[in-house]
């Protein structure tokens, strides 16, 4: 379909059902920054709010829209299951424990998954949240120049069932935690699983469109008759940071996603410019795709298409970033709107409820 290798996610868009609830637990617990408020460029009277790296580096990027009202959806097939976010180790994930159950939220772990450690919990609307430590890494059961050859069962100290998964996950840190400190930074989006209804259709389709290799694959460690495979920009020797894209396979009749409050809307791609993202898209194109023109969304541009199970991807343009209209040391202090939408502006406003 293309010779075009993305390096890896540019963002992930979900759905919030409150805004300032979304900025509260988003910026204010998990330490993010809140790097861009703007709205919805086709829905100009939802917010959509950007957190990430102080200058919202490409692959460290959450994103919502704000949908008050929206009922809530559900996971199912064409859809994600949920988002991991990057953390240095063990020794991270233990404090981020303690913090999130000392601040009201619940978690599940940690948990061994062998090739990383795993937290898990929700955000206010339900979205299925993951902090994953750095290592050990997908070389650890095969050669780091020969991923995603074999089939891997997970062992016992990996099953949350386990005698050893169920002490691992008793763990968590001693002392409370007065704050996020240094050794607790996100970075970024670790990997993002979502689920399909045919592995062997996926790998053609993410080997071929957006040049992602196959690293792993393995079972699904919470239902061993289900496959888990995992894809990720990989030269042959090196796994590229925030590329990690795995898929739980389902069987054909599972329920089909539901979108919604609590659900991700897309997930979007990284191109370096303008000229490799046209290149992509006239390659889709070519193979069948339905691919949408270019959009402009003013700290990138934008094309869309989907999964052969119907969820909906982006390929989006690193370029010219979210300094574009603010000074890069103010980023997401106020409301910014394209060029297109400042004319509307006081009735935009009047149409949001302010956040703080």
């Amino acid at each position: 379909m293309t010779d075009l290798i993305t390096k890896g996610f540019h963002h992930v868009t979900m759905v919030s059902g409150n805004a300032q609830r979304t900025v509260k637990f988003y910026r204010d617990l998990l330490g993010l920054g809140l790097v861009k408020r703007t709205v919805n460029f086709d829905d100009p009277t939802a917010y959509h709010l950007y957190f990430g790296q102080e200058r919202g580096a490409p692959g460290t990027l959450l994103t919502f829209f704000e949908w008050a009202g929206l009922p809530h959806g559900r996971p199912g097939i064409g859809g994600v299951h949920h988002v991991a976010l990057g953390v240095a180790d063990e020794a991270a994930l233990l404090k981020w424990k303690r913090w999130l159950n000392d601040h009201h939220v619940p978690t599940t772990g940690p948990v061994n998954r062998g090739y990383f450690k795993s937290l898990y919990f929700q955000d206010p609307d339900g979205q299925i949240l993951e902090l994953a430590t750095k290592g050990p890494g997908y070389a650890i059961d095969e050669p780091a120049g020969a991923l995603g050859q074999q089939v891997m069962t997970p062992n016992d100290a990996q099953l949350q069932r386990s005698p050893e998964g169920r002490l691992y996950a008793e763990m968590t840190h001693a002392e409370p935690v007065a704050s996020i400190g240094a050794d607790m930074a996100i970075d970024g989006i670790h990997h993002i699983s979502a689920i399909t209804a045919d592995t062997e259709r996926a790998d053609r389709f993410y080997s071929s469109a957006l040049g992602l290799r196959r690293i792993k694959k393995s079972v699904n460690q919470d239902a061993l008759n289900m496959p888990h495979h995992f894809w990720a920009n990989y030269d042959g020797k090196t796994v590229g940071p925030h590329s990690g894209w795995t898929l739980f396979g389902y069987p054909e009749n599972w329920n089909r996603v539901r979108g919604g409050v609590g659900q991700t809307h897309h997930v979007a791609f990284r191109a370096p410019d303008a000229e490799s993202q046209a290149a992509w898209r006239e390659a889709l194109v070519a193979a069948g795709v339905g691919v949408s023109p270019v959009m402009e969304r003013t700290y990138f541009k934008s094309i869309y298409f989907q999964d052969p199970d119907g969820l909906l991807l982006e390929i989006a343009t690193d370029d010219p970033g979210f300094a574009v209209d603010e000074d890069p040391s103010r980023l997401g202090e106020s409301l910014a709107l394209p060029a297109w939408l400042e004319g509307e502006r006081e009735q935009i406003e009047r149409s949001l409820v302010p956040i703080v």
